[in-house]
């Protein structure tokens, strides 16, 4: 029986599949390099990272790997995890007030057949006052987030536009892993949860 298989640990990957699409989906994180290459553009970064993760996945031939990677970027420069408060509180200033971009890139892989592509959304957070930074900070909710944020957490108070896809701003364009699975010869609806 084929399996749907997220090459990712991420919850809010496996949240967008499993509750939002109601998928039955197997959680298989890749032990991956994510570091960057010298003079690496940022979409052809998350584009490879989503391409190794999907191939460093053990999985039988009909089995459909799925595997994504997302930065953040404003003024040129990638804003990774911040893994730390003050950083965390440095890339929130940078962020304040301003638009910046958000980069998914996703990868499929069916048997021998893989395809990739990029999602590109653009993201307007409103001014931030210090005291909100700090608040938000305290939670501990952008410690672990690409850009210190998730949109689909407490921080989604701080967007003020949206062009693109939400769920390529919290790390799987839904929409994009459709057609990628459709090109490889599958379909999400394959894997729909039966029963409970």
């Amino acid at each position: 029986m084929s399996r749907l298989i997220l090459a990712s640990g991420s919850p809010r990957r496996r949240e967008l599949l499993v509750d939002r699409l109601g998928l039955d989906v197997v959680v298989s994180p890749a032990d991956v390099d994510e570091s960057p290459r010298h003079g690496e553009a940022p979409a052809a970064m998350v584009q490879r990272l989503a391409r190794r993760k999907v191939s460093a996945v053990e999985a039988e031939m009909e089995d459909l790997v799925v595997a994504a990677d997302t930065v953040v970027i404003v003024d040129g420069e990638v804003l990774g995890k911040p893994g730390t408060p003050d950083k965390a509180r440095l890339m929130l200033q940078a962020l304040s007030g301003r638009e910046h971009s958000v980069l998914t890139g996703v990868a499929v892989k069916l048997g021998p057949k893989g395809a990739s592509g990029v999602d590109r959304t653009k993201v307007r957070f409103r001014r931030l006052s210090p005291s909100e930074i700090q608040w938000y900070v305290d939670t501990g909710e952008p410690l672990d987030k690409a850009g210190a944020y998730g949109i689909q957490g407490i921080a989604g108070i701080f967007v003020e536009h949206l062009e693109g896809s939400e769920t390529s701003v919290i790390g799987l364009p839904l929409g994009r892993l459709a057609v990628l699975a459709q090109s490889v010869g599958a379909s999400l609806t394959d894997y729909r949860r039966t029963g409970t």
